[in-house]
């Protein structure tokens, strides 16, 4: 299978890319701003192809189609599995968010998923069933209980699970399923800093194991389904 996925030079999708490159039917497309990361995901020496693309989900729409879509290609021509997994996160009290912080944080986990979706999804579906599995947070969950400095963090990946919804009725007839994964804490960088001396329940390796099966398989299951995940 092709596959994307974003955010690959650390944390739970270094762990997913890794896995899903060590099977030698699969070529992964590694999408990260951290291109020294990529280079080093390329080396771990699975059976299947690992190519590293630097690229930051932050640029502009017309980068997306002029820099990002020609590096893709040069590779593959089709896309089976899209796994939007890049997110950024801000710890601060609510009183204190800056109009800058909201677009750094809506910027890469919503509007890079639309962009880059978009961007691939004349290149997936049709005759063999595709799959985009977009990574939201229990902190978008409606219901689920929320943390203190993470408001627009949270209300990102809200917006992201509704665009899933919305995504998955629009591209059914594309052959497209749409997924979101709500994900509990997870010992991730971007946790750390966010949280210092925080230990989250869950390791990176262990939440990429099942993105990556759900990824393989979980498209002739389900489809416009936000499902949490919490690992125990």
């Amino acid at each position: 299978m092709n596959i994307a996925i974003t955010g690959a030079s650390k944390g739970i999708g270094y762990e997913t890319a890794k896995l899903l490159g060590a099977d030698s039917e699969n070529t992964v497309i590694a999408i990260s701003r951290d291109k020294s990361r990529l280079e080093e995901l390329s080396d771990t020496g699975g059976a299947g192809t690992i190519i590293p693309i630097g690229f930051d989900l932050a640029m502009s729409r017309d980068s997306f189609e002029n820099e990002l879509k020609g590096h893709i290609l040069e590779h593959i021509d089709r896309i089976d599995i899209l796994i939007n997994n890049a997110g950024h996160l801000i710890n601060k009290p609510f009183e204190e968010i800056k109009d800058d912080d909201m677009a750094k944080v809506f910027n890469v986990n919503l509007f890079g998923i639309v962009r880059i979706s978009q961007l691939l999804i004349p290149f997936m579906g049709g005759s063999t069933r595709s799959h985009i599995i977009n990574i939201g947070s229990m902190g978008g969950y409606q219901g689920s209980e929320k943390f203190a400095g993470l408001s627009v963090y949270s209300a990102s990946k809200g917006a992201v699970a509704t665009l899933s919804e919305c995504m998955a009725l629009e591209l059914r007839e594309k052959n497209i399923a749409v997924n979101c994964l709500a994900l509990g804490a997870v010992q991730t960088d971007m946790l750390s800093k966010a949280f210092p001396g925080y230990e989250a329940p869950v390791q990176a390796v262990d939440m990429a194991k099942y993105i990556a099966e759900f990824a393989l398989k979980g498209m002739h299951e389900f489809n416009g389904q936000v499902i949490p995940v919490e690992l125990i």
